[in-house]
């Protein structure tokens, strides 16, 4: 049975456009600091920020690819640039997840979210009763948590790696629930490529999770799509 709408929507004609120059090098390792790795830049060796929260190598073998990487923004920052995308066919596989949150936030107005009602107060990080959701829509009360999945596979596994602080988050999110708040939760495929999410049934965060959804919370799927320095959600996915 699937978990969400199976019917896929047009391409999102809204997206966000990348305000600064894109640099191209050459994938060397990941560090033993989780979001450094090396990338050689015009024969140089640089060290280079790595904006995801898992380890990039459980999920593609990055050792000698052509990689994409931007700037980095603060000008304390420790890198003087970070990645954010692979090739991959004829498009990328984006490795900046941080970047999911801010196409959605683009996005949310979009018909696909109508469900929320009014979307026109939307803040980032805010925090209720000790929980700090990725967005949260003030019209309606409804809290947003993204979550993203790399995966080459055209059906992409939700999750792939067990993480404590999810479990803790979906906890948080049920409480809230209970007490009339909204909440929905969005998975995002980095990848362009990828027609559907498997959901893992025998995982601990499905477990968490089906209690939100009885409660309300809504579930839904996305491709990210990332073509001549624009970002832009592709396709709605099922969720299986």
């Amino acid at each position: 049975m699937n978990l969400s709408n199976n019917k896929k929507v047009r391409r999102d004609i809204r997206s966000m456009q990348l305000p600064v120059k894109i640099i191209r090098g050459i994938f060397i390792e990941e560090l033993k600091n989780r979001f450094l790795c090396s990338v050689l830049i015009d024969d140089t060796l640089i060290e280079c920020y790595v904006p995801s929260s898992c380890r990039l190598g459980n999920f593609l073998e990055l050792s000698g690819k052509q990689v994409l990487l931007v700037p980095t923004q603060s000008p304390k920052a420790r890198t003087r640039y970070a990645l954010l995308a692979i090739p991959y066919k004829r498009s990328y596989i984006l490795l900046n997840t941080g970047l999911s949150n801010k196409i959605i936030e683009e996005s949310i107005k979009r018909r696909y979210f109508s469900f929320m009602g009014k979307r026109n107060q939307l803040m980032r990080e805010h925090v209720i009763d000790g929980y700090k959701s990725d967005l949260y829509v003030k019209d309606s009360d409804t809290l947003i948590e993204i979550k993203s999945v790399i995966s080459l596979n055209r059906v992409a596994d939700f999750p792939t790696v067990f993480s404590e602080r999810s479990l803790m988050q979906l906890n948080q999110i049920y409480e809230l629930l209970c007490k009339g708040h909204h909440a929905a939760f969005i998975i995002t495929s980095l990848n362009p490529y990828v027609k559907e999410i498997h959901m893992d049934r025998d995982s601990k965060l499905y477990e968490a999770m089906q209690p939100c959804l009885e409660k309300g919370m809504q579930l839904m799927a996305f491709s990210i799509g990332f073509s001549k320095e624009e970002i832009m959600i592709k396709n709605k996915l099922p969720i299986l």
